[in-house]
C-alpha cells in the first residue's frame, strides 16, 4: 500500500512537471517591425502571458505488474562418512655438507698496452695517435711485445718550370677618316604660319537663394521618463517623433555672360642663312694588332708533405724524426691465494607419507526443489486535472504613456487607482518612480495582462482616463 501511494505521487508530479515545462518556452517575438503610428505616440515591447485551460486526463498511478509467491524446497538429514583431511606427503630438508680448500686466483689479468714513450712509466698512447699509425699501413696487432715505432716527417717538394703566358691579347685598331663639308646660302623657314586662340573671360552676378537642408521627417526614438524597464524581459519603449524641415539662405555667383575664345592669324617667318652641307661622309679603317707573349719561371708542386711511422729495429728511413715514439709493453697478471668453502654433499630432501582422515557427519539432502507461483496485478488509472496551454506567451508593441501624453493629473489618478486595487504605488505625488512601476507590474501579472510598460489597456482596466 505504501509503494502504491509513492507511485501515485510520482505520476502526479510528472504531470505537473510536464505542464510547467511548457511555460518555460521562449516567448514568440512579434516586435521585429515597428507599428504604424502617428507623431507623438509611444509604443513599448510588452509580454502577453500564455493562456491555459484545465482538462481532466487519465494518469496511470500504478502500472500493471506481476507478483510471485515462492514455495520453499524440502530437505532431509542423513549420516555420511566425510573426508576431513586428504592424504599428504611431508617434505623434510637434509642440509648440505661443506669442506675448506685453498686456491690461487687471478685478481688482475696480464695485458699489453702501447705507451707514448720508451720508458715504462710513460703515459698510454691516445686512440687518435694509434689510429694515425694504423692509417700509415702498420698493423699494430701484429707487432711483438717490446716493439717501438717512431714518427718521421718529409717536407713538401717543388721544381721550377718555364711557362709561356699571354702579355697582350690581339685586338683591332680603328682609324677614322673625317667627313668633308661646304657652306651655301639658302632661304630657310624659321617659324610656320599659325592661329592664336585668345580667351574672352566670362561675366558673373551675385544672387541669394533659400535652400532646403533637411526635409520634415518622423523618427522612432527610445522612450524616457516613467515607462522604465521593470525586468530584463520587457520594457523597451519606442516613440514616433516629428522632426520639422530645415532651410538655409545662401549667396552664389551665377554666369551672366559665358566665357568664349577667338582665333588670331600669326604669319610665317623666313630668313637667309648659311648652311653647312655634307660633301663626303666620315669613314673608318680597321687594322689587326697581333698578340704578344712572355716566358716566366713557375714553381710547380712535385710531392705533398707527409708524416709516417717506422719500426725502430729496421733501417732509418729518409725524413726527419718528429720525436713521437710509441712502444708496446706487457703487464704481468696478478695472482693471490684464497681459502674457499666448497660443497662436499649438496642439500637434499626426504618425503614422509601422512594418511588421510575421515569422520561421520550429518548431511542435509534436497528432497524437492523450490518452486514459484505467478500472480498478475492489473494497472490502476485515475483522472487528474491538467493545465493545457491554448496560446503561447508572446511579445508585441502596445501603446503606452510617454512624455508627450503624460500629465501629473493622470499619474495621480493612476497612483490612487493602484492603491484602491490593493497595490502600493508609494507616495501619491503625481510623479512616476520605481515603486509605482513595480505596483503596475504586480497588477499586470495578477490580472494576466501584457507586461513591459504603462500600457493604455492597463490604464483602462484601472479606470484611469487619458
Amino acid at each position: 500500500m505504501q509503494s502504491y501511494k509513492i507511485l501515485k505521487l510520482s505520476c502526479l508530479a510528472a504531470a505537473i512537471a510536464t505542464a510547467s515545462v511548457q511555460t518555460l518556452a521562449e516567448p514568440v517575438d512579434a516586435t521585429r517591425t515597428l507599428p504604424n503610428a502617428k507623431p507623438g505616440e509611444c509604443y513599448a515591447k510588452v509580454v502577453i502571458p500564455a493562456q491555459y485551460k484545465t482538462e481532466n486526463v487519465d494518469v496511470t498511478t500504478r502500472e500493471a505488474s506481476v507478483r510471485f509467491e515462492m514455495i520453499p524446497a524440502k530437505y532431509e538429514v542423513v549420516e555420511e562418512k566425510v573426508l576431513v583431511k586428504e592424504a599428504a606427503k611431508k617434505i623434510i630438508p637434509v642440509p648440505a655438507e661443506y669442506e675448506i680448500t685453498s686456491e690461487t686466483v687471478e685478481i688482475a689479468p696480464a695485458g699489453k698496452a702501447w705507451l707514448a714513450g720508451k720508458k715504462r712509466t710513460s703515459l698510454p698512447a691516445s686512440p687518435g695517435l694509434l689510429a694515425a699509425i694504423g692509417s700509415s699501413g702498420i698493423k699494430l696487432d701484429e707487432q711483438p711485445v717490446g716493439a717501438c715505432l717512431s714518427e718521421y716527417y718529409v717536407p713538401t717538394q717543388y721544381k721550377n718550370e718555364d711557362v709561356r703566358v699571354l702579355k697582350t691579347a690581339s685586338y683591332e685598331k680603328i682609324e677614322v677618316e673625317p667627313a668633308a663639308y661646304e657652306w651655301v646660302e639658302e632661304k630657310v623657314l624659321i617659324k610656320e604660319a599659325t592661329k592664336k586662340v585668345v580667351e574672352v573671360p566670362a561675366e558673373f552676378e551675385t544672387v541669394t537663394e533659400k535652400v532646403l537642408v533637411a526635409p520634415a521627417t518622423t523618427v522612432w526614438k527610445a522612450g524616457r521618463g516613467p515607462v522604465q524597464r521593470i525586468d530584463n524581459s520587457t520594457g523597451e519603449i519606442m516613440c514616433l517623433v516629428e522632426v520639422p524641415a530645415k532651410y538655409k539662405t545662401v549667396k552664389r555667383k551665377v554666369i551672366k555672360t559665358a566665357a568664349t575664345t577667338k582665333e588670331v592669324e600669326v604669319p610665317a617667318e623666313y630668313a637667309v642663312q648659311r648652311v653647312r652641307k655634307l660633301v663626303k661622309p666620315a669613314q673608318e679603317r680597321r687594322i689587326k694588332v697581333e698578340p704578344t707573349y712572355e716566358t716566366l719561371s713557375k714553381r710547380v708542386l712535385v710531392a705533398e708533405q707527409k708524416f709516417f711511422w717506422h719500426p725502430d729495429w729496421e733501417d732509418k728511413p729518409a725524413g726527419k724524426p718528429t720525436g713521437n715514439t710509441v712502444c708496446l709493453r706487457e703487464t704481468p697478471a696478478k695472482m693471490e691465494t684464497v681459502e674457499q668453502r666448497k660443497v662436499k654433499t649438496p642439500a637434499s630432501i626426504k618425503e614422509v607419507e601422512i594418511p588421510a582422515e575421515y569422520k561421520m557427519v550429518k548431511v542435509r539432502k534436497l528432497v524437492s526443489p523450490p518452486t514459484q507461483k505467478r500472480i498478475d496485478i492489473p494497472a490502476v488509472v485515475e483522472s487528474v486535472p491538467k493545465q493545457v496551454k491554448v496560446a503561447d506567451e508572446r511579445r508585441e508593441w502596445r501603446s503606452v504613456l510617454c512624455e508627450t501624453n503624460m500629465t501629473p493629473q493622470i499619474m495621480t489618478e493612476l497612483q490612487k487607482a493602484l492603491k484602491a486595487a490593493g497595490y502600493n504605488p508609494g507616495p501619491i505625488d503625481g510623479s512616476i518612480g520605481a515603486q509605482t512601476m513595480r505596483a503596475v507590474d504586480d497588477y499586470q501579472r495578477a490580472k494576466g495582462m501584457e507586461r513591459g510598460g504603462l500600457t493604455l489597456s492597463t490604464l483602462e482596466a484601472l479606470g484611469v482616463k487619458i
